[in-house]
């Protein structure tokens, strides 16, 4: 039988940005595949409830709070925290709490934006994309475009339809401008709030502290809304969103279309130019020689990723160093050091023993085989192969269990929902292996064991002929 090793990304429907890799060879001939254990997750939540009729596939990676549970969970879409309840989407400009061990973002409604109707309709997602989503709420005719690292929030208002805006905080004044579509809202927080309408509207302030909107409009084209804080209460900022405000993003993918590069590529609706924020790794990364691309650095959002800057432009080409892909060391290995490696590999080497993993969850048992192939590869590279039988010998017994079913204490099995590999654990425990049941981190923990895999297939070339004949070319989801 011919083996051809190949890398596989196997997605899963919760989250395909967290994927993992398979290594397993092709198997060329009609033997049958190796198929894990099924079992049908206890955890698993139902999102169905929130996809809209014409959603395709699932959502996943920024947006999943919108589709679990109860669907009302906060989600940092840069620079607000969004939070969509019963017939009203919440935004939160966060401020940080640093403490000694810690930094997190603070939740605040600063606006909800709801209908007038005496309706409790929760939310559908109606299309996503690498760096968007879209909120509908059918009953009142909302639409939410949210898409990351806009400094704008757009709501599209349908004919005759309403929004009203209410705040945790006070209302310190409202007032339209000389512009019939923009409108100044300022909070007693120090917060300052600009709106745009696409087209006017009929607005009112009532004592309660709520704004209404009202789209007016004798055409079937909706009202594009368009909602941003201001950073700070300069002028130049104030231009700055008042310049950009008729163009919007509707979704945003990231395109790999050259080697070491990816694409951030947004689509765009409305007249001029599209302003969008970059955090401190987009700028390092950002071409200025492709795209038609103009920084605009004195324009700044705070965040807890560093400070968000203001990048014109609907698509960016971000560029990366080449990082070869190696077994060892980039540099190599100073000489004079190796007596000293040589001594920690003895001692690492030789505390070796897999009946004494004492944790047995995947996270755990799947460091100590990453950790043990890193072994072999540094013997390897300092010329001290004589420990690499050791090691070899630890790798077979730790993970061949894993990869034919007979780890009694824990086990890979197929969870039919999603499609995907969870583990015995996680099967009955939403927070188990760090929430391994429910697809969290599987690039993480899986990345483990395909590490060790590699490694061994690469110091044992029999033992890939051998178990490759059994399982580990059936190391796939059917």
């Amino acid at each position: 039988m011919v083996l051809e090793f190949q890398i596989r990304k196997v997605r899963t429907l919760v989250n395909p940005k967290l994927a993992f890799y398979n290594i397993f060879p092709r198997q060329l001939d009609d033997e049958q595949p190796f198929l894990f254990p099924l079992t049908n997750s206890k955890v698993l939540p139902d999102p169905s409830k929130f996809f809209s009729e014409n959603l395709l596939s699932s959502p996943y990676s920024f947006c999943q709070n919108f589709v679990l549970n109860d669907g009302n969970i906060q989600e940092y879409i840069h620079p607000y925290l969004i939070k969509p309840s019963d017939s009203s989407v919440s935004l939160c400009y966060p401020s940080l709490f640093v403490s000694s061990h810690s930094i997190h973002q603070v939740f605040t409604p600063d606006l909800t934006i709801s209908t007038p109707k005496d309706s409790q309709s929760r939310h559908v997602i109606s299309s996503f994309s690498d760096f968007s989503v879209t909120l509908e709420f059918p009953s009142s005719n909302l639409t939410f475009f949210l898409v990351r690292g806009s400094p704008y929030v757009t709501v599209s208002l349908s004919q005759h339809e309403s929004l009203s805006i209410t705040s945790i905080h006070k209302i310190s004044s409202f007032s339209s401008n000389a512009s019939p579509n923009k409108y100044t809202l300022q909070l007693e927080n120090g917060q300052k709030w600009l709106i745009y309408t696409s087209s006017p509207t009929i607005f009112s302030f009532s004592f309660d502290m709520k704004l209404a909107f009202s789209n007016i409009s004798s055409g079937e084209a909706p009202v594009m809304v368009r909602i941003a804080v201001m950073p700070d209460l300069s002028s130049e900022n104030e231009a700055v969103l008042d310049r950009y405000s008729s163009c919007y993003p509707l979704s945003g993918d990231a395109l790999f279309t050259k080697p070491y590069c990816v694409e951030y590529k947004w689509q765009k609706k409305g007249l001029g130019n599209l302003l969008m924020l970059a955090h401190p790794l987009h700028l390092q990364l950002l071409s200025k020689d492709e795209g038609n691309v103009s920084v605009l650095k004195h324009f700044k959002y705070r965040s807890i990723d560093g400070d968000l800057v203001g990048v014109v432009g609907d698509s960016w080409m971000l560029e990366a160093e080449h990082v070869p892909v190696t077994w060892h060391s980039t540099r190599g290995v100073n000489q004079a050091y190796y007596d000293e490696i040589k001594q920690a590999l003895c001692r690492d080497v030789g505390a070796l023993c897999s009946s004494k993993i004492a944790n047995t969850s995947s996270s755990c048992y799947g460091k100590s085989i990453a950790r043990a192939a890193r072994f072999a590869m540094i013997a390897e590279e300092v010329g001290f192969l004589d420990l690499i039988s050791l090691v070899k010998k630890f790798l077979k017994e730790t993970i061949q269990p894993w990869l034919d079913g007979t780890f009694r204490e824990n086990g890979f099995l197929y969870e039919k929902q999603r499609g995907g590999l969870i583990t015995k654990s996680g099967a009955d425990s939403s927070g188990a292996e760090c929430g391994f049941g429910v697809y969290n981190l599987h690039h993480v923990q899986l990345g483990n064991f395909v590490y060790g895999i590699a490694v061994l297939a690469k110091i044992d070339p029999n033992w890939v002929r051998s178990i490759g004949q059994k399982h580990i070319h059936s190391w796939k989801i059917s």
